[in-house]
């Protein structure tokens, strides 16, 4: 991989995270952190109706899946991050072979070569 190609995909790891980073906290101040009477505006003891509630608490779900998915994202671009300070960026963790320039295009984070990654996604079936 060339110094340029380097440049090029730590750059687009930085633009990712910092974009992830971003829809985490715009999740947060839009309610993830709130509870469910707080984010509906209603201040009164009386329940919602049970329909009103299963839809609230789908919503909630739904994002905290989210929020954890991109957290996880977030995690696995600053471990490309570090793997790039320590100049071991572009190689399989498995097996030491380079990984091509169009996978770690596609997945910036990639830690396996694609024959790797096939193998691991087949032994998981």
């Amino acid at each position: 991989m060339t110094k340029e190609q380097l440049a090029y995909l730590k750059k687009l790891i930085m633009e990712k995270r910092d974009r992830m980073i971003m829809e985490l906290d715009h999740m947060k101040s839009s309610g993830l952190n709130t509870s469910m009477k707080e984010t509906s505006g209603d201040h009164s003891s009386y329940s919602f109706h049970m329909a009103d509630q299963g839809t609230d608490t789908m919503d909630r779900e739904q994002q905290y899946f989210f929020a954890a998915r991109d957290g996880n994202l977030i995690y696995h671009l600053n471990l490309a991050l570090e793997r790039i300070e320590k100049g071991e960026f572009g190689y399989c963790v498995q097996c030491g072979k380079e990984i091509s320039f169009e996978r770690l295009e596609a997945a910036p984070h990639a830690r396996l070569c694609i024959e790797c990654k096939s193998k691991e996604e087949m032994s998981k079936r």
